[in-house]
């Protein structure tokens, strides 16, 4: 093992040893095995050892330069104590070399850059979803993601916070890291979510946001209703002034908006939300394959819900969105397959903002308040089935809510009392009672005969 080159591996000798390298190895005369080997890198501290079955191994510690002699000599000295012990520092070595690759793999970033993204690209949004977990939590992305905490929450709710964060974006921004984790739980690269029981704490909401959240889940009154078709019609009015106006000087070749009963996709697009109650994206993904006019039915997969609920749900439609449906399917040449309301720019899908500039125009022209939102026609549409006394898992069902306790939490103060209505059927059924006043008068006849009945026997 060892040559006749031994000598103190002390800095000074090292810098010696630097300057003119040896032809072989130079081992250390107090420490047995420990030795430095020349290369044209330079020198690289070693330890040669024997394991408990007699086998001969060598342990790099690392070049000089990088490491010091006093650090080398430590090092081998520990190494040398797990060889007493029957240990093998070598394998100790690659042992925590793997569980530090290890830890890295469990990284934020490696999750998210590697499985996960592989996941959600498979999903209509899941690019922005990587988009989101890796701009909310830019700072915690080289941390292991089983070291998150509650803590670690906390501070960073408070962060966002001072900067102006809304709650409701924070919250967004935590349920795609939750749901990260318990992906990543779930596959075993982390032994649990350690988020899985930890919300953000819920600010105290002031007078304007009260009165703002009043009005996002609201349903029409019956003037607003009358107000909204108004406001249709008078938006396709001035769509079809502007074409008259327009092709009377000098673009003839634009398409006659009089003869048509839809000037675009705006007002069956809302009379359709209106309608069915649908969500937006439901609506914008919409296609004629999904749409049964003869027996008037939806048959499509919820996107909302889709990765939860990947099999289409049936949805039976009015007369009039049928009529409205059927109106626009022949407008558009009646074809057979294709996305409903395609985009008038390219034909594809339409952007998820398309509709507010539309909908502000109708609801300006309507003279519905400024802070009523598209989205409205969705909870009118469950609003007024259940305060006209449709039972709760129906409006469930066409709401495409995924657990009918969102239907209870948001709509189920509108139904009307049935509970008050069943005790009073009850009652009604019963023998009649003596009301209040009639048992007064029995008892005051009664004390009178009382008395009367004293004074005789007295």
């Amino acid at each position: 093992m060892a040559g006749d080159n031994k000598l103190k591996l002390t800095t000074k000798a090292l810098e010696q040893l630097s300057r003119q390298p040896p032809v072989d190895s130079v081992f250390d005369t107090e420490l047995p095995g420990f030795h430095v080997r020349p290369s044209k890198r330079g020198l690289t501290f070693r330890l040669y050892y024997r394991t408990k079955t007699g086998r001969q191994r060598i342990l790099t510690l690392g070049r000089y330069g990088t490491l010091t002699a006093a650090q080398a000599r430590k090092d081998a000295t520990e190494a040398l104590a797990i060889v007493a012990q029957g240990g093998d520092p070598r394998a100790v070595l690659e042992e925590a070399k793997a569980e530090e690759e290890r830890q890295q793999q469990q990284t934020l970033r490696a999750y998210l850059d590697g499985p996960y993204a592989v996941t959600q690209r498979r999903k209509k949004d899941g690019a922005a979803t990587l988009r989101r977990i890796h701009h909310a939590f830019e700072g915690w992305l080289d941390t292991p993601m089983s070291e998150i905490s509650r803590a670690d929450v906390e501070r960073w709710q408070g962060e966002r916070e001072a900067k102006g964060e809304a709650y409701s974006t924070s919250k967004r921004s935590l349920g795609a890291l939750k749901t990260l984790l318990a992906h990543a739980a779930e596959r075993k690269v982390i032994p649990a979510n350690p988020l899985a029981r930890i919300s953000l704490q819920r600010p105290a909401m002031s007078e304007e946001e009260m009165a703002g959240q009043a009005s996002l889940r609201r349903y029409l009154e019956t003037e607003e209703v009358t107000a909204l078709f108004a406001g249709l019609d008078a938006y396709q009015d001035g769509k079809r002034e502007q074409r008259r106006l327009s092709r009377a000087h000098g673009k003839a070749y634009l398409p006659d908006l009089d003869s048509v009963a839809f000037v675009d996709h705006v007002k069956p697009w809302i009379l359709m939300m209106y309608y069915s109650g649908f969500r937006p994206g439901d609506i914008t993904g919409l296609r004629w394959e999904h749409v049964n006019l003869t027996f008037g039915t939806i048959r499509k997969v919820i996107e909302k819900t889709a990765h939860h609920h990947p099999d289409p749900m049936t949805f039976p439609l009015s007369s009039a969105v049928v009529k409205v449906l059927s109106t626009w399917h022949q407008q558009q040449g009646e074809p057979k397959t294709g996305l409903v309301f395609p985009s008038s720019r390219n034909g594809g899908r339409m952007d998820k903002t398309s509709m507010q500039k539309p909908w502000a125009k109708v609801r300006k022209l309507s003279g519905l308040p400024d802070d009523l939102q598209l989205y409205s026609l969705r909870h009118n549409f469950a609003s007024q089935l259940v305060m006209a006394g449709t039972d709760l898992l129906a409006v469930s069902k066409l709401m495409a809510h995924s657990d009918i306790q969102t239907t209870i939490a948001h709509y189920a103060h509108l139904r009307p009392d049935h509970t008050r209505d069943a005790v009073e059927a009850f009652a009604a059924s019963s023998p009649k009672l003596n009301g209040p006043a009639d048992n007064r008068q029995k008892t005051m006849k009664a004390i009178h005969r009382g008395e009367k009945e004293e004074v005789v026997h007295g």
